[in-house]
C-alpha cells in the first residue's frame, strides 16, 4: 500500500488529530515540531505532519517531513500535496517558499529565501539590509541530495536538479540540472 493509499484510509483519524493540537495555538505547536523533530517511523512523520497542517501558510495531503529537518518562518511556507522532505533539510521561508504537489526534496539539502546585501560599506554584511525573494517549486519537481536553492529562484514543472548543485537563478520545465551555479544538462525525455 502506497503512501497516498494509507493516508486515505487514515485521513479522517488524522484530521482528528489536527484538530486536537489547534487547541494548543501556534505556539504550542511550534514547542510539539521541535520536541518531535528527531521522532523515527510513522508516528514521528504522523506528529510533523499534524504540526505543520496547524503552523504552515497551507500545507496538502500526505506531506512527509523526516528526522532532523529544521524548518523557519512557517507562516510563508506553502506546501502542496505528496511531498517528501527527507532527513537533515533546512528551509529557511522568511521571503517565502512555495512547494507544488509531487515534489520530493532530497536529504541535506538547503531552500533559502532570504539573503544579505553587501551594498553599505560602513557596517559588516552580516548586518546589511536583508533581502527576501520567494523560492517557487512547481508540481513535479524531484531535488537531489545536497542542494542549496537561493532567493529568488524558480524550478518549474518537471524538474529534477542534481545533486549537490547550487541553484541560484530559476529554468524552464522539463529539464534536468546540475553544477555550481546549476546549469542546464539536458531536456528531460531526449536522448544525448
Amino acid at each position: 500500500m502506497s503512501g497516498r493509499d494509507q493516508f486515505k484510509r487514515f485521513k479522517m483519524p488524522i484530521n482528528l488529530l489536527i484538530g486536537f493540537f489547534k487547541l494548543f495555538g501556534k505556539s504550542g505547536n511550534r514547542f510539539f515540531l521541535k520536541f518531535f523533530r528527531n521522532t523515527n517511523g510513522r508516528i514521528g512523520l504522523l506528529l510533523r505532519y499534524v504540526f505543520l497542517k496547524n503552523l504552515c501558510k497551507k500545507c496538502g495531503d500526505n506531506v512527509s517531513v523526516h528526522p532532523g529537518v529544521f524548518l523557519f518562518h512557517l507562516s510563508e511556507l506553502e506546501i502542496g500535496s505528496n511531498v517528501s522532505i527527507h532527513p537533515m533539510c533546512y528551509l529557511e521561508a522568511a521571503g517565502g517558499i512555495k512547494i507544488g504537489n509531487d515534489v520530493s526534496i532530497a536529504h541535506s539539502s538547503s531552500l533559502v529565501s532570504v539573503n544579505h546585501s553587501w551594498n553599505n560599506p560602513e557596517i559588516p554584511i552580516k548586518y546589511n539590509k536583508e533581502i527576501f525573494l520567494p523560492i517557487q517549486i512547481d508540481d513535479d519537481v524531484w531535488i537531489g541530495a545536497g542542494v542549496r536553492i537561493l532567493a529568488g529562484v524558480r524550478l518549474k514543472k518537471r524538474t529534477v536538479v542534481a545533486a549537490g548543485a547550487v541553484v541560484n537563478k530559476s529554468f524552464d520545465e522539463n529539464l534536468l540540472i546540475g553544477g555550481v551555479p546549476a546549469q542546464l544538462i539536458k531536456e528531460l525525455g531526449k536522448e544525448t
